[in-house]
């Protein structure tokens, strides 16, 4: 009998919206506001971004050090974590999400989530929706023990994610012929991960991704528009 596994991305996948420069901005506002003057330093870095003159991990480390600095104590971090956390639980996630993540509970599947999101605030998001297998992009530790703003190891996006995906089944035990997976996400970005997994779900998906999965037959689903009609006949 194989072992069943749920991954799910996080942006857009769990969450109605993305959740990296809300937290960025988050924790300027509670760590020390005068940073939030940066922003047009974090445009211009995205910018940099779209011309191609530096890929999406610099981008973050860079957006990082605007907007925290270049290293923080964690114990100054964690109530930004859980302030942050609480507030996307609250407000950013997705109801058909939570609905398929308990389906897939009750199914007996083990529920991963594997998200390029730093896991400093995606892990405090996880345990709050049940979920405590996380695979995400890692912030390093200074010598002091303090939280630096570059990334430990890979940025989990793209074909980072599904070798990060396979090393974690490695640290598991897990071969990829014992298990069955079922994989959700809104991005053409994880097609690595859709092509590689037993059951490609796009979920939320962009228009790329909703042409790939209609020529590959992957099922595609769309939980914002089942909650706007939710709220459509919701009664005054």
């Amino acid at each position: 009998m194989k072992s069943a596994l749920a991954i799910y991305d996080m942006d857009r996948t769990i969450t109605r919206n993305a959740t990296y420069t809300p937290f960025l901005i988050h924790a300027a506002r509670q760590l020390a506001p005068w940073r939030l003057v940066l922003m047009p330093f974090v445009i211009l870095s995205m910018l940099a971004y779209v011309a191609k003159l530096i890929d999406r991990g610099r981008l973050k480390e860079i957006n990082y050090t605007l907007l925290i600095g270049r290293s923080i104590a964690p114990e100054r971090l964690e109530p930004v974590i859980q302030s942050f956390a609480d507030k996307q639980v609250a407000t950013n996630i997705l109801p058909g999400a939570r609905a398929s993540i308990a389906a897939d509970r009750a199914a007996g599947r083990r529920v991963v989530m594997a998200t390029a999101s730093y896991r400093l605030y995606a892990a405090a998001i996880a345990e709050r929706l049940g979920i405590t297998d996380v695979i995400a992009t890692e912030t390093g530790l200074d010598a002091a023990g303090r939280i630096v703003a570059k990334i430990e190891g890979r940025n989990c996006y793209g074909d980072e994610k599904l070798a990060m995906i396979q090393a974690w089944l490695e640290r598991e035990g897990l071969t990829r012929e014992a298990v069955h997976i079922r994989f959700y996400s809104d991005h053409v970005s994880d097609a690595p991960v859709h092509h590689w997994s037993d059951e490609p779900v796009a979920a939320n998906a962009h228009d790329r991704l909703v042409r790939l999965a209609e020529v590959e037959g992957w099922e595609v689903l769309d939980w914002r528009k089942r909650q706007e009609a939710t709220q459509a006949v919701r009664p005054e």
